[in-house]
């Protein structure tokens, strides 16, 4: 490359770049270039350069954002996953809450079947959650502290209850064997049709007292004890001793203790004879429609307790059924528990606090 002559400084001057080839035996190559050329050419150097070294001083920082924008997704796809496991544990313990009230009114049962006061968590109800630090998952969290909450009350009333029923179990060992604790009717074969307490007679169209609960069933289904005791009674009362009670029909009275008699009304079959001692779980009778107006087959069946003044009281016998589960199981303790005692009722007409004795009979298998 040759630099221009200093006396024609005042004149255009030109680059000449020479290109030399490694073999002598090819041509040189001359590259001209004015000054403006040179100039730009120098510039769009100078230009190279600074970008390089800008980039020199910026790859630290474009290499480290890459990093946390790798980091960042790794962190959203790891509270993603946190978020699905917070949410089934808040399912979980939400199913767990259900439980613990199925098992909570299980033992209500019990203890109002005993005749023992309700048991009350002292603490009181859940306690409000705290506020749970603003996230997307707040609900979530607040929810979760909230079903524990309740799970924490259920358990500690469950303990209760529990602790009650053991007590008086220890106290009176024969109230589990005459406690009525079963079904009369096995498995599902059976609707109930009739409730406990005041109705309207589908005869009459009159308002009455039902002592009892009706279950429809087919003609000849099995009656079962539904706690031990001693047969009362077994046949129909004779009009002339109580009209009431002549229109159950075939009638089978049991006495469950001291503290409760259980009655099987409507019978097609019965199979027992009064004075013999029966077990939960053994044969009476068999569903049927003997007595007045039964149009449809079905077993009335009622439970009475001994009340303090003796009297034998009919109570809801639904509540003494744990083996089956009632749809409106907590409104049916709710009015058990606050609801006013039946008092127009029949008296029984044998046994305990009963006002005649009725003739006994029996109606064997054919």
């Amino acid at each position: 490359m040759t630099a221009p002559s200093p006396s024609a400084s005042a004149e255009p001057w030109i680059v000449e770049v020479q290109i030399h080839p490694a073999d002598r035996r090819r041509r040189v190559r001359y590259l001209l270039l004015s000054r403006p050329q040179a100039t730009a050419l120098s510039m769009l150097a100078l230009v190279y350069l600074a970008g390089l070294a800008l980039a020199a001083a910026l790859a630290p920082g474009v290499l480290a954002g890459l990093t946390n924008q790798q980091e960042f997704r790794a962190l959203t796809a790891e509270r993603r996953l946190q978020g699905e496991r917070l949410r089934a544990l808040v399912g979980r313990l939400d199913e767990l809450d259900g439980h613990a009230r199925d098992l909570d009114l299980r033992m209500a049962q019990i203890v109002l079947a005993y005749g023992l006061p309700a048991v009350h968590d002292r603490a009181g109800g859940p306690r409000a959650p705290e506020p749970a630090p603003r996230s997307i998952y707040a609900e979530a969290i607040e929810e979760g502290t909230l079903v524990r909450s309740r799970l924490q009350q259920r358990l500690r009333g469950l303990d209760g209850a529990l602790a009650a029923a053991r007590a008086h179990e220890a106290e009176h060992p024969d109230a589990v064997r005459t406690t009525p604790s079963a079904c009369p009717l096995a498995g599902d074969g059976f609707v109930l049709v009739g409730s406990f307490g005041k109705r309207r007679s589908p005869f009459t169209r009159e308002l009455e007292v039902h002592p009892g609960v009706d279950f429809a069933a087919p003609v000849g289904t099995p009656i079962r004890a539904t706690a031990d005791g001693v047969v009362a009674f077994a046949g129909q009362v004779p009009i002339s001793r109580s009209t009431g009670w002549w229109r159950y029909g075939n009638l089978v009275i049991v006495e469950n203790g001291d503290g409760f008699v259980t009655l099987y009304g409507h019978d097609d079959r019965v199979d027992v004879r009064q004075g013999e001692t029966v077990k939960r779980g053994d044969r009476l009778a068999t569903v049927g429609n003997s007595g007045w107006g039964v149009a449809t087959p079905h077993l009335h069946y009622e439970v009475r307790r001994r009340e303090a003044d003796g009297t034998f009281r009919p109570v809801d016998p639904l509540i003494f059924i744990l083996d089956h589960r009632w749809p409106n199981q907590e409104q049916l303790l709710l009015a058990a528990r606050s609801g006013p005692p039946l008092r127009d009722f029949e008296p029984l007409p044998v046994g305990p606090g009963g006002e005649a004795r009725g003739r006994s009979q029996r109606r064997r298998a054919r």
